[in-house]
């Protein structure tokens, strides 16, 4: 069985996030908490992946393989999920073999591994690609770099739900937007399909420019027929990719102290770093409630000398 069993149904809880910061701007932010849902298949990860697991089962494949770079948060769901619900993974990294935190938890949890060097990674978009590996492993099913595509983005839509269901426990009626980090724009996409142009969100773009994120964002809704397009992107990428500096870092830490929340450097502490930024330039008036998006990959914190939460 790739699809996990009906019973097994993650919560996140939606909780108030209180920072001086906010409460000076006269703006309320709910912290949406998939760092919770799960201590290894943990965040927007599982989401993206729950359409990809429908469509491999479907064509009775045994397992999943994907892409991802040495500290992937992506593969490390997957590779989790498979050693919990028992299908086989295999990943193809970005790179050349070295040994992280991240790497060590895929082999403990059984994924196969293939080093593709730079050059071979940057194929990935090339027709063909994934020729040669499906030859090689004919009974896997392959899934973009972090679970793109619009099947992961139609996963993400039942994070509007989520969120519909806890606002009465936090005295709101409804919120004004979305909040989150963009590393591959799917979420992002699966909340502007959810929301129909209901309500804007918000992407602080976690990557450069050149990762093509807008892009993708704009081939899934174009693929969805989406044509109301409630969203805007903001550079949160501190001038690279998985571009870390010290500002950022006593940002993070400053906030977990004051919040009690743990955030990683290149995804959720850039995006609230780059929402305090809008917040103090005055893009939101008093009074907006908006959702945060705690998209999880706290292991990726062990990379840079954290420690996991």
């Amino acid at each position: 069985m790739l699809f996990p069993p009906d019973h097994w149904q993650p919560q996140a809880p939606l909780e108030p996030l209180h920072l001086d910061w906010l409460t000076d701007a006269g703006i309320e932010v709910a912290i949406l908490r998939l760092d919770l849902i799960d201590p290894l298949i943990s965040g927007n990860k599982w989401f993206k992946l729950i359409e990809h697991l429908k469509i491999a089962e479907q064509r009775g494949a045994e397992g999943i393989i994907s892409l991802g770079g040495a500290h992937s948060n992506h593969l490390h769901a997957l590779a989790a999920a498979g050693k919990r619900f028992g299908f086989a993974t295999v990943g193809l990294l970005r790179g050349h073999p070295q040994q992280t935190p991240t790497i060590d938890d895929l082999q403990d949890f059984g994924m196969q591994l293939h080093w593709l060097g730079y050059g071979g990674y940057r194929a990935r978009h090339q027709a063909g690609f994934w020729e040669p590996w499906q030859a090689q492993y004919p009974t896997l099913h392959p899934v973009p770099e972090g679970a793109g595509g619009l099947p992961g983005a139609r996963g993400c839509m039942q994070l509007r739900a989520c969120v519909g269901e806890q606002l009465a426990g936090l005295g709101w009626r409804d919120h004004d937007g979305w909040w989150l980090a963009c590393g591959t724009g799917t979420t992002l996409a699966g909340l502007v399909l959810a929301e129909a142009g209901e309500k804007p969100v918000y992407g602080a773009l976690a990557v450069p420019d050149d990762h093509g994120v807008a892009q993708q964002v704009e081939e899934i809704l174009m693929e969805a027929g989406m044509t109301d397009r409630a969203y805007e992107l903001f550079d949160a990428s501190r001038g690279g990719f998985a571009k870390v500096d010290p500002p950022l870092l006593e940002f993070i830490e400053q906030t977990e102290r004051a919040c009690g929340i743990p955030f990683e450097p290149l995804y959720t502490g850039k995006a609230l770093l780059a929402l305090r930024q809008q917040v103090e330039a005055g893009r939101f008036a008093p009074g907006t409630r908006l959702v945060f998006v705690h998209t999880g990959g706290l292991q990726g914190r062990r990379g840079i000398g954290l420690k996991s939460c």
